[in-house]
């Protein structure tokens, strides 16, 4: 009978970690699709503030055409990126990049400036953006955890049993676009 506890316990035990292993690997990687779900939101509200914009700039800055084709068609390519958190990303680079175009057209024009649903707009966007950087940082720091719980030892060992899989930080590539747009009025 003390052979079969002396064999039996520490089996048990060993059965009990991979559980609890494999419960929290499961529970990390569920974070991380949640808090993807809240930038994917945060986007989306981005994506329906932009025509909005886009049109209010136009009533004063008709002649600006390319950049007006230039931050719909970065938007709905921003839109439309539903891969990789790293594609994601790069979508909105390009997509930030048409935003500050937008926002540098309106400065040559004073009454665009002072226009209250352009301030508006601006306002909302800027509050969006924060939005975005905070589901960011939640999203990035999920990661992180999920990431270091496959990376180290003895976890790796049910995260490789089990096929679990790195996750992409979703990273913006140049410092410049780090920050939420900003316009001097």
């Amino acid at each position: 009978m003390e052979p079969l506890l002396i064999i039996g316990i520490p089996l048990l035990l060993i059965f009990g970690w991979a559980i609890a292993t494999y419960n929290i690997l499961v529970r990390l990687r569920q974070h991380c699709r949640e808090s993807w779900s809240g930038i994917d939101t945060e986007l989306r509200r981005r994506y329906d503030l932009i025509p909005n914009l886009v049109e209010v700039v136009k009533g004063y800055a008709a002649h600006e055409r390319e950049v007006f084709q230039a931050v719909t068609e970065a938007r709905t390519r921003a839109q439309s990126a539903g891969g990789s958190p790293a594609e994601q990303a790069q979508a909105e680079n390009v997509l930030v990049d048409g935003i500050k175009q937008l926002f540098a057209v309106s400065e040559s024009y004073p009454d665009l400036k002072a226009s209250e649903q352009f301030l508006k707009l601006q306002n909302e966007l800027s509050n969006t953006e924060d939005r975005i950087q905070a589901a960011r940082r939640f999203y990035n720091a999920n990661v992180r955890d999920i990431n270091t719980r496959i990376e180290v030892f003895p976890s790796n060992l049910i995260a490789g049993v089990f096929t679990f899989q790195r996750e992409d930080f979703f990273e913006i590539e140049a410092a410049c676009v780090r920050t939420a747009p900003t316009v001097a009025i």
